[in-house]
């Protein structure tokens, strides 16, 4: 079927989707050319449009969208609502800090919902990130990094990396933006042209961010999820094979998840498991190996077991009874007046 035949909702739909993706906008004769109609229903078509809400601009004989004004129409059944739900809860639950463009988006949610059972809920995880601290310096440098992931342009950030003892000046070209699973942190994967390379950035270590007027262009073979599937949370590193056993009283727990796509599990006759993943580097799973205290143990690699061992063993020396502080006096930290 083409454009022709479609009905006009499907084709205003088309207009919008190709004028969002196109910046620097289209001719009636372009637009006519893709929809497979003439430049009179085109008009009337951007006349609708026009009449519905969409932010159009018009400029030299050319249309297009104002992005910053655009606000999308979706419509959802009810398990596709519960979904949302699941995901705004998991934000809710994952969020250290208060994001009005995502409190914006919730209540907006929750206000166009006709079951009043799931827009109470939604609007109460809106409410939940609405009582965070608010970060304003975070939330406009996330605000630039979408703005130039989404078109295309270059950004110059200051970086403080926790191996440096100040900020340094980097221009990247953003290719991904993904929260960390591990802890409430985003990061932006970029090309990073001091190092000529794809870097991995966490928004919270950037000071600033500057949006400028040169694009760039994302390869055609870059996929992100590929660049991701290897790590365990964010971190892509050289893969390594992680095999860890689990004693049986928390085998269940271990089997009830998915850890990670490359999960291998082989039950023990004692009722415990073996956990066999390749990650990308052990850095992110070590604190989620640890997690499970004594009930785990590292059958590889070896150097990830060592690590493990030389902090447990000095926990042992923090946490020996003989070492607990007498008085909670020694807690308090003085006062300067």
């Amino acid at each position: 079927m083409t454009l022709r035949t479609q009905s006009k909702a499907a084709r205003l739909q088309q207009i919008e989707h190709k004028l969002y993706n196109t910046p620097q906008g289209l001719s009636a004769v372009e637009l006519a050319a893709y929809c497979g109609v003439d430049r009179r229903t085109i008009y009337r078509d951007i006349l609708t449009l026009e009449e519905v809400g969409a932010p159009i601009w018009q400029l030299d004989g050319k249309f297009g969208l104002e992005r910053g004004r655009y606000q999308s129409t979706v419509r959802l059944n009810l398990n596709e609502t519960v979904a949302l739900y699941f995901a705004a809860r998991l934000l809710a639950h994952h969020s250290d800090e208060n994001n009005p463009s995502v409190v914006s988006a919730l209540e907006k949610i929750a206000a166009s919902l006709p079951n009043e059972t799931l827009s109470s809920h939604m609007s109460h995880a809106a409410a939940v990130i609405k009582a965070k601290p608010l970060r304003g310096n975070y939330i406009q440098i996330l605000e630039t990094l979408t703005r130039a992931w989404a078109d295309r342009r270059l950004v110059r950030i200051s970086y403080w990396a926790t191996d440096r003892p100040e900020a340094q000046e980097r221009v990247i070209a953003p290719y991904f933006l993904e929260v960390s699973r591990s802890e409430p942190a985003s990061y932006v994967l970029a090309h990073d042209r001091l190092r000529n390379a794809l870097r991995t950035f966490k928004v919270e270590r950037i000071q600033s961010a500057t949006l400028l007027d040169e694009e760039y262009t994302i390869p055609d073979d870059f996929d992100p999820y590929a660049w991701l599937d290897a790590s365990w949370g964010i971190m892509a590193e050289d893969p390594v094979e992680v095999r860890l056993r689990f004693t049986p009283a928390v085998a269940r727990r271990v089997r009830e998840s998915v850890w990670h796509h490359s999960q291998q599990l082989t039950n023990l006759p004692d009722g415990g498991c073996i956990l066999t993943v390749s990650v990308g580097g052990t850095r992110e799973i070590k604190s989620w190996v640890m997690s499970w205290g004594a009930d785990v143990d590292v059958l590889a690699p070896l150097e990830l077991r060592a690590e493990i061992a030389n902090d447990v063993a000095r926990l042992a020396v923090q946490y020996r009874s003989d070492t607990l502080p007498t008085s909670t006096n020694s807690f308090v930290v003085a006062q300067t007046h």
